[in-house]
C-alpha cells in the first residue's frame, strides 16, 4: 500500500444511511484510488477540508478494500451541502490518530480488572482499535460477552494484540459502509 503525506483530493457523493430510520448523520465511501493512497485498509485518522470545512475524523473500513467516511450533520451544513450532494475532499493521513470510542461493556470490565486495564493503558491505539472491532463484530450477545471476557484475560496475561484479525474487513466481511436509503 502505498503511504503519502500529499493530499488525496477527490469527489463524492453524500448518501443518507438506510438504518437508523431518521439518522442526522450522513456517509460517504471513498473512491478505491483515494482510499489506495492511504497507509492501510483498516481504519486511519485524516485531516483535511471537507468542502470549505476543516474537519479531522477516522475513516473506517468499507469491506471492500476501500474505506468510507460518516459525516455529522454540523459539518455537513457547515459545508451548505445536502443529502445528494457531491462534496469535494482533500485529506492526508493524521500524524495524531484519535483515540477510540470504548464500548461500556468493555470499559466496565477493564474498570473491574486493573491488570488489564494496566495493559489497556499501555497499548497503541492501533491495539486498541483492533480489540474493539474485534470485539464488536460480533454478531450474538453472547459471543460479545465471551469477547469482552477474553480480551480481558489476554491483556491481563500480557497479550498486547488480538491475533488473526482482519481489519480491513475485506477477507472477513465483518465491516462495511453502511446501507444507503433509497
Amino acid at each position: 500500500m502505498a503511504k503519502t503525506s500529499d493530499s488525496i483530493r477527490f469527489e463524492a457523493r453524500l448518501k443518507r444511511p438506510a438504518a437508523p430510520k431518521g439518522a442526522s448523520w450522513s456517509f460517504l465511501v471513498l473512491p478505491a484510488a483515494a482510499s489506495a493512497k492511504l497507509p492501510t485498509r483498516a481504519m486511519t485518522t485524516v485531516e483535511g477540508r471537507f468542502g470549505d470545512q476543516e474537519f479531522k475524523a477516522t475513516l473506517d473500513p468499507d469491506g471492500e478494500g476501500s474505506h468510507w467516511l460518516k459525516v455529522p450533520r454540523a459539518l455537513r451544513e457547515a459545508a451548505g451541502l445536502d443529502v445528494g450532494d457531491s462534496v469535494a475532499l482533500e485529506i492526508r493521513p493524521s500524524e495524531k490518530q484519535l483515540e477510540p470510542k470504548l464500548p461500556p461493556d468493555l470499559r466496565k470490565a477493564l474498570d473491574a480488572d486493573p491488570a488489564a486495564r494496566a495493559a489497556w493503558d499501555d497499548i497503541t491505539l492501533v491495539a486498541r482499535r483492533d480489540w474493539i472491532l474485534w470485539i464488536t463484530t460480533a454478531k450474538k450477545a453472547e459471543t460479545r460477552d465471551k469477547r469482552v471476557a477474553g480480551a480481558c484475560d489476554m491483556l491481563a496475561s500480557g497479550k498486547r494484540r488480538v491475533c488473526c484479525f482482519d481489519r480491513s474487513g475485506k477477507f472477513s466481511k465483518a465491516f462495511g459502509a453502511p446501507e444507503a436509503a433509497p
